[in-house]
């Protein structure tokens, strides 16, 4: 894959607001998300507390709570935002074009 890589991960409609679907890639897993604003994020795919895959959680306005021991990111950033979870998730560049999502991992 190249640096400047644009990866086509879904369709845009796919995911509904405030909503989450997995996308896998080679040997990497990404979180895609779509906020009640409209807007779409991608993270790295595993908790970094639990290693539990946060396509099963819920997305509330811009975070993401796992559903493995409900710590809780920030999507727009990645930040964690409640124990247990204190490492940050890795985010991604997101672009929508016709009508298509599209991560640079």
């Amino acid at each position: 894959m190249a640096p400047d890589e644009w990866i086509e991960a879904c369709r845009a409609d796919e995911i509904e607001r405030e909503d989450v679907v997995r996308f896998d890639y080679s040997d990497r897993s990404f979180a895609i998300y779509r906020t009640d604003r409209n807007d779409y994020y991608a993270t790295d795919g595993y908790c970094t507390h639990g290693k539990f895959h946060l396509s099963e959680g819920l997305v509330m306005g811009n975070i993401i709570e796992c559903p493995k021991h409900n710590g809780r990111f920030d999507v727009t950033t990645g930040q964690a935002k409640r124990a247990p979870v204190c490492v940050d998730l890795r985010t991604y560049p997101v672009k929508i074009e016709a009508g298509k999502v599209f991560i640079k991992p």
